[in-house]
């Protein structure tokens, strides 16, 4: 039988899951980068109402988390972490599907997203699912890859 995924609007009540999920997910990362990466030292709880912000459950446990907005550039996909538990499972090809629906509902044609010039595994990733590099950026103290896909 296979599991079972449910994604859903996040809650007051999972800030701290959230929090926890996406730490767990970045934390790797933090060798490589002389600061943590933004979603990291978000505050979830403004997040969640500033944003549109989804997480996918497993068993009632929040395995990973999207954070999605619009800007003047399009649709942006803000955040998105899976557990390392949970990573190599497909559980973030869900999410990013996810996205891209939800992007083609409010009517966009591209979705847009950036990543940190060191998260080298990430840029490829996405190059693999149609996201082209528009830009590099150098934003708050971050370096940024800029992505695109066309929907």
């Amino acid at each position: 039988m296979p599991e079972t995924h449910i994604i859903r609007t996040a809650k007051r009540s999972d800030v701290e899951h959230i929090a926890s999920c996406v730490s767990a997910a970045y934390s790797h990362y933090l060798e490589r980068m002389d600061k943590p990466p933004p979603p990291m030292i978000w505050d979830y709880e403004q997040v969640i109402q500033q944003r549109h912000v989804s997480v996918i459950e497993r068993h009632n446990q929040i395995i990973g988390v999207i954070v999605l907005g619009t800007t003047d550039e399009g649709f942006l996909l803000d955040n998105v972490a899976v557990h390392p538990q949970y990573q190599g499972q497909g559980i973030g090809r869900m999410l990013l599907e996810f996205a891209e629906e939800q992007a083609r509902e409010q009517g966009f044609k591209t979705i847009h997203l950036c990543t940190n010039v060191v998260m080298t595994e990430n840029q490829a990733m996405y190059g693999k699912i149609g996201y082209c590099e528009y830009e590099r950026r150098h934003d708050n103290g971050y370096s940024r890859v800029y992505m695109r896909k066309v929907l």
